[in-house]
């Protein structure tokens, strides 16, 4: 782990618990997610249910809104949370569904227990040399035929954007923008093997592409 680095997990859950309420206000609304991420969101839940409909953890949960969708749609879900604050909000708006504080770098379940993860924004906060980690984090908790679905932002080619202030509020912040391509052959090294991919071009306020990828554990 390189020195500017090691301290990545502190300083997110740190911006991300004094952003948190003014985030929730901004983005915890179903139908406020467009219309073609909602659509693959709904087809991964019908994946899972295909293949088993094992327990899905939701990766970097936020304001916890795709998560109670998810069990609206009959997957039994979990959220998972870097950010204490995060959690405590999700918690309040869906007291239905769990959710619970940890890092996708080490998650303290049992492996091969689950049949999806769900990770939507939330590797963009992962520092390149800690990707690998996380992956192969992915692959040691789903059980075989279990699928991974990740959304991020991306464009033409890699690079990194850090943010001093958001929502008005003082943070420090990484975003890493990464290719498709590139996300897809980690997840090959990682032994998840592709199953489709989208992108779409920005839309209203948004500023860069979305690109969402499903992966498979084979048995």
């Amino acid at each position: 782990m390189s020195p500017e680095t090691a301290d990545f997990l502190q300083t997110t859950r740190t911006s991300y618990d004094t952003i948190a309420d003014a985030y929730t206000e901004r983005f915890s609304d179903w139908l406020g997610i467009h219309t073609l991420d909602r659509a693959l969101i709904t087809g991964f839940a019908e994946l899972v249910g295909a293949a088993g409909g094992g327990p899905v953890a939701d990766i970097g949960s936020g304001p916890g809104h795709v998560t109670a969708r998810l069990q609206r749609l009959g997957i039994p879900v979990f959220g998972v949370d870097l950010s204490p604050r995060m959690v405590e909000l999700a918690r309040r708006a869906h007291p239905e569904v769990r959710f619970h504080v940890g890092s996708m770098t080490s998650l303290d379940l049992p492996s091969e227990t689950l049949g999806g993860i769900v990770a939507l924004y939330s590797i963009i906060h992962v520092p390149d040399d800690r990707l690998p980690t996380v992956l192969t984090e992915f692959h040691r908790l789903l059980a075989p035929g279990g699928h991974v679905l990740l959304g991020f932002q991306t464009g033409t080619d890699d690079g990194r954007l850090h943010l001093a202030e958001r929502f008005g509020h003082d943070i420090s912040l990484d975003y890493y923008w990464r290719t498709p391509d590139a996300v897809t052959e980690q997840l090959a090294e990682a032994d998840l093997v592709p199953v489709t991919r989208m992108v779409r071009e920005p839309q209203d306020t948004e500023t860069r592409p979305r690109a969402f990828l499903v992966a498979r554990k084979d048995g």
